[in-house]
């Protein structure tokens, strides 16, 4: 494709770069901020306005006198509804933090976090809920699920609203160094991926065959990636991994390495605490000097240095989170009350240690930085990680049980949604000025883009359910052996919460 053909394809291309480059970041308030509101607004979701629609379970039962065009229309018009709730109480307020409401995100942090420990307080003491928090045993995986569902919806958000105006600067990646809200993306998917691995779990894979079988996608889907930006000539800012690099190409080469290895995972951590302290060493002898310059060689390791030497950093982010996840969440026994109180106390502590790691070495060996994958960015996003965590497992003592139509709808479908995100992204942006655009159209833009995500995830996963009951008999699909996942009220399988982002 010819320059004249490409500049008419994408003519602001230089201009959408630009708007994206140079930038330092927010602060580690603004960040730890964000970190709680928007948790915090998910479990005001679940605990204060209802998520149960009426005759939403029993639409989806089969019976002779029902016609099962009118049962599927009932139920799909009920599971709608209440996927509209969930995009109104979720979405909605977590966009508007991130756009227009971003100078109050301190102030809100606050307020909401006093009235969620205040209905906490009244809850615990309410003898109803106090039965049904030791009654309730799967608050572990239904927490890590929520986790994870909110890393892709955030992440969703963020990939398109960077391009508008309405977005704030200080928001977005980082240059060299700095902590932008968006610089955690690669950092919690490769987190998130490692806690609930198979690794993790003490699971043992090995083989040419399984290696393949793992990281032949993500390759393929890199490759995708390069081939598809090229072809259109879209705006790629190449200080973020090199000229050929992206984020699938990373998440393979951590996968590739990891099993290379085969580590027991409560070595795991120690493992990767050394390369991390060796990668830190190197960094600060001068590779960090060569990674940030702009100057760059012919061959295809000068090209994308930041790509490849920042997965020694992913690599031992993956590793420590591998521990992490054995000892905190599948060593440990949660089905007792005990079990889960120490689990919870336990992930505050972690999230408060990572935390104050994250100051000491931004503070006294080098500050964070995304771009080169330091020691100090690693703990910034392990601290991030934990605190969501730890947050969501406050979803029993807030009454919060219930797991909403949005969190089912994307749990099991996290890869095809950030496809699909990426997708539309591209879409919008080669369809308008998203430089010029102004607020208010943004807004309704934004809107509409997370609102057709969620109707054609949320479509999705209502089809899948309801051929569960168009497949089967209708003696079977009423066994009580049937397993049925659909509805909000349904917390995920541990093989649902298990399951990776990519895998």
């Amino acid at each position: 494709m010819d320059s004249s053909a490409t500049m008419a394809i994408n003519p602001n291309k230089l201009l959408k770069q630009q708007f994206v480059s140079n930038l330092a970041g927010s602060s580690m308030l603004e960040i730890l901020s964000l970190t709680t509101v928007i948790p915090v607004i998910v479990l005001f979701r679940r605990s204060i306005v209802f998520n149960y629609v009426p005759g939403f379970e029993a639409s989806l039962k089969l019976s002779k006198k029902d016609d099962n065009v009118t049962k599927t229309a009932k139920s799909f018009s009920a599971y709608m509804s209440s996927m509209a709730l969930d995009f109104m109480f979720i979405l909605i307020p977590s966009l508007l933090i991130l756009t227009v409401l971003s100078g109050w995100t301190n102030i809100l942090a606050l307020v909401l976090t006093l009235f969620l420990l205040i209905h906490i307080l009244v809850k615990r003491y309410s003898t109803s809920d106090s039965k049904q928090i030791l009654q309730t045993h799967d608050s572990i995986k239904r927490s890590i699920s929520s986790f994870r569902v909110i890393t892709m919806l955030l992440t969703c958000i963020c990939i398109l609203a960077v391009d508008f105006e309405i977005f704030p600067r200080r928001y977005a990646k980082a240059e060299t160094y700095g902590t932008g809200w968006m610089d955690l993306g690669v950092g919690s998917f490769v987190l998130a991926n490692a806690i609930v691995s198979r690794q993790a779990r003490n699971i043992h894979s090995s083989g040419l065959k399984t290696v393949l079988k793992s990281t032949c996608p993500l390759i393929l889907l890199g490759l995708g990636r390069l081939v598809s930006t090229a072809g259109v000539d879209y705006q790629v800012h190449v200080g973020e991994y090199g000229v050929h690099w992206n984020f699938f190409f990373t998440l393979a080469g951590v996968a590739l390495l990891t099993s290379a290895i085969n580590i027991h995972p409560k070595y795991c951590g120690i493992f990767g605490l050394l390369i991390l302290i060796g990668y830190q060493v190197f960094l600060l002898q001068g590779l960090n000097t060569y990674l940030l310059s702009d100057v760059r060689g012919q061959d295809i390791i000068s090209q994308n240095k930041e790509g490849v030497y920042s997965i020694f950093g992913y690599w031992g982010m993956y590793l420590v989170g591998v521990q992490m996840g054995y000892h905190l969440f599948f060593q440990k026994d949660h089905s007792t009350s005990d079990g889960l109180r120490q689990t919870r106390t336990r992930v505050f502590l972690v999230s408060l240690v990572f935390w104050l790691l994250t100051v000491v070495l931004d503070q006294y060996v080098e500050r964070v930085s995304r771009r080169m994958c330091n020691m100090a960015y690693v703990m910034l996003v392990m601290a991030v990680n934990f605190e969501v965590l730890a947050i969501f497992m406050l979803s029993e003592y807030s009454g919060g049980t219930n797991f909403t139509v949005l969190e089912a709808a994307f749990d099991k479908n996290l890869l095809a949604s950030f496809l699909l995100a990426n997708v539309l992204t591209g879409l919008v942006n080669l369809s308008l000025d998203t430089l010029f655009v102004f607020s208010i159209q943004a807004l309704v833009i934004l809107t509409l883009y997370m609102l057709v995500l969620c109707f054609i995830m949320g479509a999705a996963d209502f089809r899948v359910q309801i051929g569960i009951h168009w497949f089967y008999p209708a003696h079977i699909t009423s066994s009580k052996k049937l397993p049925v996942r659909f509805g909000p009220h349904k917390a995920p399988s541990l093989s649902a919460t298990c399951t990776c982002f990519f895998g």
